[in-house]
């Protein structure tokens, strides 16, 4: 019998929390009382994450690993979930315990209720730092502001989808994925479920700021063309500057007797309109640099095998996630 839930769970270096992970999922999903499943997806792990969850396998029937042959990523990790859920309802919560599973029985009920998406909204954000809260808002609401597509602000891949969104986001063929953008890009009935994000439970941050700062130019550059608009602007407005400058040179030049200095202004500028060059063109290089990765069709995740109940299936081609 097929399952009614789904929950896909990425994991990368997470045997300090996987065991307390699994033990909470398992108890809120046994209380809901409906066919379930538990994929977890091992996104490369270094550590014993793996091996923990294979042993999870051996004892509960619900429970499908998902080996990666290497470290591919969040968003490939859920991607791979997704195409392996079998569930009329998905659900996506990371390993780490900082969205409650104990949320996901109210997701449910306003499933049930008809809405086709039901996303986790954060209301409060716990034991993160000044700096990543602000930071957070402020990339919420500059990507929002960026894009035609209705971004729910302050969430993450927490939440649940109908099997129908599932399908639609599945079949869509970019392979750099921002799954929440893509989620609001195909439509579909939705409403927010608030939350407090807790603290991690234990083991470190798979965000640090590098991190972090990649993902963001994935969402901007995956949803937006605004940065090239953007680019074409301050081009026109430096051209601007420049010519004025050069006017009032030239009239300082033939009817006054000021002598012309000024090249600590000039170096100023020339750097300035340098430094604004480069930018453009590494806006520019970022988004050729997703096209070329569309063009070379690559699998966005490779399965090295799939691990449920004792039996191991390997992939003998390469998946395309």
């Amino acid at each position: 019998m097929n399952p009614i839930y789904s929950v896909i769970i990425p994991a990368y270096n997470e045997q300090e929390v996987i065991v307390e992970s699994y033990d909470r999922l398992t108890r809120v999903m046994k209380g809901m009382d409906e066919p379930y499943e538990l994929i977890f997806i091992n996104d490369g792990s270094r550590d014993a994450t793996a091996h923990i969850i294979a042993g999870f396998c051996e004892s509960d029937p619900a429970v499908v690993l998902l080996n990666f042959s290497r470290n591919f990523g969040h968003m490939p990790a859920i991607t791979a979930g997704m195409a392996h859920a079998r569930g009329k309802a998905v659900i996506v919560i990371d390993a780490d315990l900082q969205d409650p599973p104990e949320v996901l029985p109210l997701m449910a009920e306003k499933w049930k209720e008809g809405y086709d998406v039901v996303y986790g909204k954060r209301s409060k954000r716990i034991g993160e730092s000044f700096f990543k809260k602000v930071t957070a808002k402020i990339f919420y609401r500059l990507l929002r502001s960026m894009t035609d597509v209705d971004l729910p602000l302050d969430t993450g891949e927490f939440r649940l989808i109908d099997r129908r969104v599932c399908d639609a986001v599945n079949a869509l063929p970019e392979k750099n994925r921002y799954i929440r953008g893509l989620v609001s890009w195909v439509g579909f009935k939705q409403i927010a479920v608030e939350y407090e994000r807790q603290e991690r439970f234990a083991g470190e941050t798979k965000y640090p700021l590098r991190k972090m700062v990649s993902f963001a130019m994935d969402a901007i550059a995956s949803f937006s063309y605004k940065p090239l608009k953007l680019a074409t602007s301050l081009g026109f407005i430096m051209s601007l500057l420049g010519f004025v400058y050069m006017l009032v040179i030239i009239f300082q030049a033939m009817f006054t007797d000021r002598t012309i200095t000024g090249w600590a202004s000039t170096l100023v500028v020339i750097l300035l309109s340098q430094g604004i060059v480069l930018m453009i063109l590494g806006m520019m290089g970022e988004y050729l640099g997703r096209v070329y990765d569309e063009l070379k069709n690559r699998p966005s995740y490779i399965i090295r095998e799939i691990i449920r109940n004792e039996t191991i299936d390997p992939i003998p081609e390469p998946r395309n996630g």
